[in-house]
């Protein structure tokens, strides 16, 4: 079972915290991330009147962008789906697949080698998602960052510990009406 990551709505402010710390996180050397081409948080804080909480990639076990990407762009590694930007093509298969609005376009400049040996500098589309911080030993920064700890990583134990506990609630304090 992948592992991923997910908001308790209860718990979510609608800091944008979460957002601050991904970007951070993943900036490049000598990027600015406070300038708006540069902030690409891999998650999004989603504000309405009845909910607030964040989107972001659930790891799918059976990953609907992962089934699509004529590239394999996108692939299952660590528990987890990773994204290898050499191989995206930005034909965003994967950003209509996602049920969940999780997968992002982006451009980035690159060099590109042309007719005779010539390079060119050019924007090229790829796509943007959630890695689970995979790569830091602290985890996702968006957990560490989140000032009320609406911010969970799920993985087959927690999943196991949350079903307990619902199980246990359910014996417990049975529906109105239930006789015991």
């Amino acid at each position: 079972m992948n592992r991923f990551v997910i908001t308790e709505p209860a718990s979510c402010i609608g800091c944008r915290t979460c957002e601050v710390a991904c970007a951070l996180a993943h900036q490049e050397a000598n990027e600015i991330v406070v300038r708006q081409e540069s902030f690409l948080p891999r998650l999004k804080v989603v504000i309405s009147k009845e909910i607030t909480s964040t989107v972001q990639c659930r790891h799918c076990d059976d990953a609907p962008c992962v089934n699509v990407c004529p590239t394999n762009a996108l692939v299952y590694s660590q528990n987890s789906v990773q994204f290898i930007a050499e191989r995206c093509i930005g034909c965003k298969t994967c950003v209509i697949a996602c049920p969940f609005g999780a997968m992002n376009m982006i451009v980035k400049p690159v060099n590109k080698s042309v007719a005779g040996g010539i390079s060119a500098n050019a924007m090229q589309p790829h796509a943007h998602k959630c890695d689970l911080c995979i790569d830091f030993a602290t985890g996702p920064a968006c957990i560490q960052a989140c000032p009320t700890k609406a911010i969970h990583l799920m993985d087959p134990a927690s999943i196991d510990d949350m079903l307990r506990t619902k199980r246990e609630l359910a014996v417990s304090d049975p529906a109105p009406g239930v006789v015991r």
